[in-house]
């Protein structure tokens, strides 16, 4: 799960089951009842039916969850972290950096940080679009030391600049689930 509508998908299938939660959140929801196998089964195929699906490797479910925990901080939190990513991520899964980015980099094939950045971007795509800001208010908003800054990461990772993207009216920005 990530994203708010796919977590309204799982309250959703969940209550249609008849099954209790505490919490859904981005990645992962916790089920008051111990399912039994036939439970689990009708759960996984209505999820699967939405386009989302069960996990039950914990490293593939670290790794959603260094997903989850970069794509809130990137796209639903307007805070700054007070830390680097590596600090951040490391204190808010408990694991430490090390092993999350090799867990990570082996799973999905790209580093941490690179997944980081294409969410920094995706997002800077956005606010783009919206046209409610400059671009100097973005780089602040984004937390980039300069506007210079976000133009060569912007370049880096579209091969546009930030003026010439805004320029393109039929550039799509990716869902955060293709990303």
């Amino acid at each position: 799960m990530v994203c708010i509508r796919c977590q309204m998908v799982v309250k959703s299938e969940l209550e249609q089951l008849g099954l209790h939660y505490t919490y859904v959140k981005i990645g992962e929801a916790n089920i008051v009842e111990h399912l039994a196998p036939e439970k689990l089964e009708e759960l996984d195929l209505a999820l699967k039916k939405s386009g989302l699906r069960l996990m039950d490797n914990k490293k593939s479910i670290l790794v959603e969850k260094t997903k989850s925990a970069i794509i809130e901080l990137v796209h639903y939190t307007e805070e700054q972290i007070k830390v680097n990513l590596s600090d951040y991520l490391s204190e808010k899964l408990n694991y430490d950096y090390t092993y999350l980015s090799n867990l990570f980099s082996e799973v999905k094939g790209i580093t941490i940080e690179k997944f980081y950045l294409t969410h920094k971007i995706e997002k800077v795509k956005e606010l783009i679009v919206y046209d409610e800001l400059t671009l100097t208010e973005i780089a602040y908003k984004m937390h980039y030391s300069s506007v210079g800054h976000l133009s060569n990461q912007f370049k880096k990772i579209t091969g546009l600049t930030p003026s010439h993207f805004k320029n393109l009216k039929n550039q799509r920005r990716n869902t955060l689930e293709d990303v």
